[in-house]
């Protein structure tokens, strides 16, 4: 809402001009050029050029930041190097310096940009990315947040700096005018905006159960709130709120995670075993209430890549008995201690006990519930040396391209490395896919290499999510899409109104 990258995505999920008003590649796509719009600002009236965007893309492969997406543009040349330099003086020099060369702030005319007070040179108007391989899709990973051209200066200014509103100055449709970190947030519109308008500020309130948020919904605390799957039977059997709720395809894949490198999970056929004795079909029934759809695959439908055909590992008792018998364990009670790990809720304590349920009766394992605080399990869960033996994680599109969904979630050292997850035939074929130009060819080797995935189950896949929400009847113009996050229409928040003559009297 407050910042906007070079491109950005519109209702239709196509990529479009964002901050750059244009991108052109070479030839083979080893290279590309951005052209950033005249006279654009911030939402302060400072200047903003493309020394801004190097800066940001630099920042987020320094290995010094640490960002948990810094390998999504790994892509530029000398970026891995950079990321995996470790303690060698030497070999963290030499590729910054690559990096610097391979993303270069420039005047049209290809000059480079003043290098005093940089940051207030109008005539640098060009950024220029050098990959190391072909990247054809390079133009859509540039609207992504990880390339958002925060302030140097403020991000020096403050080791939390994104806690405050007084640092977050943006080049987006919104202005972060407040914020309570984990409580509320307030945007106003930004003035210096070159796009639409918006037409409404907007308040954002952060709250883990979904028990409170609905009822404060229904006190008109809020306009806006997401549906749990707990509430779903009760909003369709009230006439006045069932006309409120929006329910629409998501963009995110859930499954149950397994430590590659904790026992029992080193062991294949174990992990077959628990895929295959989980009911995804009534976990969605009965425990999401129908909002969602149970699946096998990684990529969800309505993706590029969605693979209609695959129904390996899929809810089989029998299978799920045959295989553990095939593990070097044998019998369930030669199993170790095994623990799911979740985000704890009341509503969550009754979703975890299902599943742990299933386990028991299908295969007889007994599985301990382990319940954690909702901060701590995020960040347990984002490092392979504290993530949990079992846990329900899921994946939602950063854009719509199996490059996504595959490439930047299963190469070693990306994601899936939390769980211990790495084949190098697999690192291989991605690779191959990635540098595809041919759009035919490239899908192909996308598939191959989603069945490839699979072969390891280094997951139980259970389900595709649906976007679910609450809205005023006096809310306007959301514009939805598959990869709404927060609210719908987040894509293109300035489309959306308030209509001031429906407002219930205080």
């Amino acid at each position: 809402m407050i910042y906007e990258g070079l491109t950005k995505l519109d209702k239709d999920l196509k990529t479009i001009p964002g901050a750059a008003e244009k991108w052109e590649y070479n030839k083979d796509a080893t290279e590309m050029t951005f052209t950033i719009r005249k006279d654009s600002k911030y939402s302060d009236g400072s200047l903003l050029n493309a020394a801004r965007f190097a800066y940001a893309i630099q920042r987020n492969i320094n290995p010094a930041t640490a960002g948990e997406y810094a390998a999504i543009t790994d892509e530029i040349k000398g970026a891995p190097e950079w990321r995996g330099c470790g303690d060698d003086k030497a070999k963290c020099e030499a590729a910054q310096k690559t990096v610097a060369a391979s993303v270069q702030a420039l005047t049209a005319d290809g000059k480079a940009c003043a290098e005093k007070d940089t940051y207030k040179d109008a005539a640098c108007t060009t950024l220029k990315l050098t990959f190391s391989k072909p990247a054809p899709y390079f133009h859509t990973v540039m609207g992504l947040w990880v390339t958002y051209p925060a302030k140097a200066e403020n991000i020096a200014a403050s080791d939390i700096w994104w806690t405050s509103s007084k640092y977050q100055i943006g080049n987006g449709p919104y202005i972060l005018k407040s914020i309570e970190p984990y409580v509320k947030g307030v945007f106003v519109p930004n003035p210096n905006y070159y796009g639409d308008k918006v037409k409404t500020d907007v308040e954002y309130s952060y709250i883990t159960d979904s028990a409170v948020s609905f009822q404060a919904y229904k006190n008109n605390e809020f306009d806006v709130v997401s549906l749990a799957s707990e509430d779903y039977k009760v909003v369709m059997a009230d006439a006045a709120l069932k006309p409120e709720a929006k329910i629409y395809p998501g963009s995110c894949t859930f499954a149950v995670m397994f430590h590659q490198l904790k026992e029992p999970f080193t062991d294949p056929k174990v992990r077959q075993a628990f895929a295959q004795a989980y009911d995804r079909t009534t976990w969605v029934k009965d425990v999401l209430a129908g909002l969602g759809a149970p699946t096998l695959t990684w990529i969800p439908p309505g993706y590029p890549g969605y693979d209609k055909d695959e129904k390996r590992w899929g809810f089989d008792v029998a299978a799920a008995k045959k295989a553990l018998s095939e593990s070097k364990y044998v019998t369930a009670d030669k199993l170790p201690p095994i623990k799911l790990t979740f985000s704890d809720s009341p509503r969550n304590r009754t979703r975890y006990e299902w599943l742990a349920a299933q386990w028991k009766a299908n295969l007889g394992i007994n599985v301990t519930l382990d319940p954690v605080e909702s901060t701590t399990y995020t960040a347990l869960t984002k490092d392979v040396k504290t993530a949990p033996l079992a846990f329900i994680l899921g994946w939602c599109a950063d854009y719509p391209d199996p490059q996504n969904w595959l490439s930047v979630y299963w190469k070693t050292g990306a994601f899936g490395e939390r769980i211990g997850y790495s084949n190098k035939d697999l690192d291989a074929m991605m690779d191959k896919a990635d540098v595809e130009t041919n759009p035919e060819t490239r899908m192909k080797l996308y598939a191959d290499a989603q069945k490839k995935l699979l072969d390891d189950v280094p997951v139980a896949m259970a389900w595709n999510n649906v976007n679910t929400y609450m809205v005023k009847p006096w809310v306007k113009g959301m514009q939805t899409t598959p990869q709404d996050h927060g609210f719908p229409g987040s894509y293109t928040p300035w489309t959306i109104d308030i209509d001031t003559t429906m407002l219930p009297k205080k």
